[in-house]
């Protein structure tokens, strides 16, 4: 089993135990953060990825407990009586004992108890591998979403410049009686809507903002700052073979290699329940102690005695228990094939949903930043025939709007690109690798 998750829990101690432990601090790092170092600090405090671990360490413990039945069993008691008899209070008696039993043969029922607690077990850790995969998905969403937002904030900056451009330029051509007041109107008509663009978009930012913070389980009120992501990045020549991605899938998808692992659990858990109705032989022996006073009713003269022997038990007859059971077991193991089936279909769903929604972002990024450059090209034209007076300031507001239109989307595209290849990676299990691919290409640059 591939022990991404559990290398990915350790990061956060290398990244910031130098400072101090990332558990315990209330502030966020004061440094600029890159999507790694989020990540790093969201998995040593994220009380959902915690939890899953707690419980592979649970199913963990629960196979070491299954080996007991492999060893021999003893136990010791002791026991101090007071008798009352014939109203009287008589002498103290003293005893103790110690036993031991050991199973020698049970057709296999013991190997197959291990072995389904060993399945459960590898099975809690892939689902460890799921959640851990799932939040970093998460995290990577969120960390997305306030480039986004930050990205609109500068843009809604640059247009409010441009607005305030064309009212300057109205309001002159005004004073110099070329133009109507209807146009120094419009100008600031569009000025006022460029500053409440700006307050949404700032509005949005802190809300995008307030949701990754609370992923890291730091108050929403905090600052963070987090660095930009490179610019090149989602090149076709990365697309891989969609038969690739499925492949890979196959061999690190959690969800997959759990329903294969509790496929596995409930076929032996099937044996173990049958194997329970075979006989059992087990060796016993004992050994006891007794300080009894003589006079003391029914006491014999021996103080230490012992015993040993075999014992062979077998189950006749429990109301159709177990008949019921053995059954009970095969379908939960029918259910356990069909689960594996079904979580198999939706896997290469995702896979191939997540690949096409890929390729769809890298068309989109491109055609959104075509329409980028051709709206700046056509704003900066039109602003320059307007102040010729060639060009109306309906053509301006126009051209303004459309350009806010195409750096909207384009912001939009760039983002959702990183977002859909994470996506990708999610589907096939594999988001570690990508992350380092990401740092790799921040490297180069």
């Amino acid at each position: 089993m591939k022990k991404i998750a559990v290398f990915l829990c350790f990061m956060p101690v290398m990244a910031f135990a130098a400072e101090e432990d990332c558990f315990s601090r209330k502030d966020v790092p004061s440094e600029t953060l890159s999507l790694p170092e989020v990540i790093d600090l969201g998995l040593c405090r994220n009380p959902q990825t915690t939890s899953a671990f707690l419980s592979y360490e649970s199913a963990r413990f629960a196979k070491n407990a299954g080996y007991a039945n492999y060893l021999p069993s003893i136990s010791v008691s002791g026991s101090a009586n007071l008798p009352y008899r014939n109203k009287e209070w008589t002498d103290w008696s003293y005893g103790a004992s110690l036993s031991a039993s050991y199973l020698i043969f049970d057709f296999g029922k013991r190997l197959s108890d291990i072995n389904q607690l060993t399945a459960t077990w590898r099975a809690a850790g892939f689902d460890y591998d799921e959640t851990v995969q799932n939040y970093i998905y998460s995290i990577i969403g969120a960390y997305y979403s306030l480039l986004t937002a930050n990205a609109d904030v500068k843009t809604a900056e640059s247009l409010k410049t441009v607005a305030k451009t064309a009212m300057d330029t109205a309001d002159k051509k005004y004073k110099a009686g070329v133009v109507a007041k209807a146009d120094v109107l419009k100008a600031a008509t569009t000025l006022a809507s460029r500053d409440l663009e700006l307050e949404r978009a700032k509005n949005n930012r802190e809300i995008a903002k307030g949701n990754l913070l609370s992923k890291l389980s730091f108050s929403a009120d905090q600052e963070i700052s987090i660095e930009d992501m490179p610019a090149d990045f989602g090149e076709v020549a990365e697309n891989e073979d969609i038969d690739k991605l499925i492949e890979t899938a196959k061999q690190k998808r959690p969800d997959l290699l759990s329903a294969e692992a509790n496929k596995e659990a409930a076929w032996h858990r099937r044996n173990s329940s049958f194997l329970s109705n075979l006989p059992s032989i087990s060796a016993s022996g004992s050994l006891s102690w007794n300080n009894t006073p003589s006079e003391s009713f029914n006491v014999g003269n021996d103080k230490i005695s012992g015993s040993i022997g075999i014992r062979a038990s077998m189950p006749i007859f429990a109301g159709f228990a177990n008949v019921y059971g053995v059954r009970q077991a095969q379908a939960n193991y029918d259910r356990a094939i069909e689960q594996e089936r079904l979580t198999n279909d939706n896997a290469m769903l995702d896979v191939f949903t997540a690949y096409q929604n890929y390729k769809t972002a890298q068309t989109v990024l491109k055609q959104t930043k075509v329409l980028l450059d051709s709206a700046v090209e056509s704003e900066k034209v039109t602003a320059g025939m307007y102040k010729v007076g060639k060009a109306t300031m309906l053509d301006w507001q126009t051209a303004q709007s459309e350009l806010v239109d195409a750096q909207k989307q384009h912001n939009a595209a760039k983002y959702d690109l990183f977002t859909k290849r994470a996506a990708v990676a999610l589907s096939v299990g594999d988001l570690k690798a990508n992350l380092l691919e990401g740092e790799n290409i921040n490297e180069e640059e």
